[in-house]
């Protein structure tokens, strides 16, 4: 089974415009990897003033582990618990805005802790340089903000 948008929409709660991937390229119990081309879009959910400022791309990243958070809980545990964005540090913003970036978003998360409480993730989005380039690392890849995210999982029961 594909891990596309419409996988993707099942298991996260952001659904139509506001789901903002596209597809999950890869991914193990530590890290994922996502694709979006939505910052292109016109009526993107998060545009201002006409613009999709990098700051957004926080919301792309977050995504993409809530996305990882549903893989590794795995299909017996039905959905897993909703995780709540509680803190970004460390947060490097390299360009103005995402809606000019021609070339897919490439959307990375790599779990660095996490408890029964709360889950440390490592993130980036990056963009091709060249538009058909996805998967090498180096000089063809330019990363738009990386950082540092904290989610604070909550209780099956609720808050």
């Amino acid at each position: 089974m594909p891990l596309d948008r419409a996988w993707i929409e099942m298991r996260i709660p952001h659904h139509g415009r506001m789901c903002l991937l596209d597809e999950v390229l890869d991914w193990d119990a530590h890290r994922i990897r996502c694709r979006s081309g939505t910052h292109r879009c016109a009526d993107h959910p998060l545009r201002a003033n006409g613009r999709l400022g990098v700051a957004c791309g926080i919301e792309y990243a977050a995504q993409a582990m809530a996305v990882h958070g549903a893989l590794v809980a795995g299909p017996p545990a039905g959905s897993p618990r909703a995780g709540y964005l509680a803190s970004v540090r460390g947060v490097r913003l390299e360009v103005a805005r995402l809606d000019d970036i021609t070339g897919d978003l490439i959307c990375e998360a790599t779990r660095v802790a996490g408890d029964q409480d709360s889950v440390v993730y490592e993130f980036a989005i990056r963009a091709a340089k060249n538009q058909n380039e996805y998967s090498a690392e180096g000089s063809d890849i330019a990363t738009l903000l990386s950082g540092r995210a904290t989610i604070a999982l909550q209780d099956a029961k609720g808050p």
